[in-house]
């Protein structure tokens, strides 16, 4: 099925503003009102308030677009859950990640238990299909998740096996504390897969890493953005 193209009628500013816009609050920490400061440095003159309804309105738009442009995911999933505090509430967001740190799923639920693990695995299952394996912490929900959902999956069960969950974690842990937490669930995770799946989109496999390889990625998934924002 095909994505629609992202429409920009009624909107003053030309879509390559508010494209542009868009990618340098989700692609960077940066705050709206430090967007809207960068932007007044060059002549456009948008409030924080304007941008903010961008993000919203043309961020999971444009995400959507990107993920139907990634890779096939790889076939060892890294599964793990991060607590986030939303208005003195502790909720848990449980994410996987394929071997090279793409991110594969990120669903925000209250509980940390079997039911929870079972929610997230049938979502990625449904999505990819079955891996070659998983590999999770010692937290025992996912064993049980797995008998009830893959009972002949692989699975290994280690702490220090699951690094690479550990890893991406980084950059939403950085993500949330520059925009001093979330105010509600849903917001999170809306955020959070539009956030993902632009990070996706740029991050630099480990196999591309000299100074060449680098900036031909970037020239290619610059491309893809203008790709996915219809410009």
């Amino acid at each position: 099925m095909r994505t629609p193209s992202v429409s920009y009628k009624r909107h003053r500013f030309p879509p390559e503003i508010i494209a542009h816009t868009v990618w340098l609050y989700v692609r960077f920490n940066l705050s709206q009102r430090e967007v809207e400061e960068m932007l007044l440095e060059r002549g456009i003159d948008v409030s924080y308030e304007t941008i903010r309804r961008w993000v919203v309105k043309f961020g999971p738009r444009i995400a959507r677009r990107l993920r139907r442009r990634q890779a096939p995911s790889g076939d060892i999933w890294h599964l793990d859950e991060v607590v986030v505090t939303i208005a003195g509430r502790r909720l848990w967001l449980w994410r996987a990640v394929d071997q090279e740190g793409i991110v594969l799923e990120e669903i925000l639920q209250s509980r940390r238990d079997k039911f929870a693990a079972k929610r997230i695995l049938r979502a990625l299952i449904k999505r990819y299909g079955l891996p070659k394996r998983i590999i999770t912490d010692k937290l025992r929900s996912y064993g049980a998740a797995k008998r009830e959902v893959a009972p002949s999956l692989e699975h290994r069960s280690h702490k220090g096996l699951n690094n690479r969950a550990e890893n991406s974690h980084l950059p939403f842990r950085k993500r949330e504390r520059s925009m001093q937490g979330f105010r509600s669930p849903g917001g999170l995770q809306r955020f959070v897969s539009c956030h993902s799946a632009i990070r996706n989109c740029f991050s630099i496999s480990a196999r591309r890493r000299s100074a060449i390889a680098t900036r031909f990625h970037r020239m290619e998934t610059l491309q893809a953005w203008n790709a996915a924002a219809s410009i």
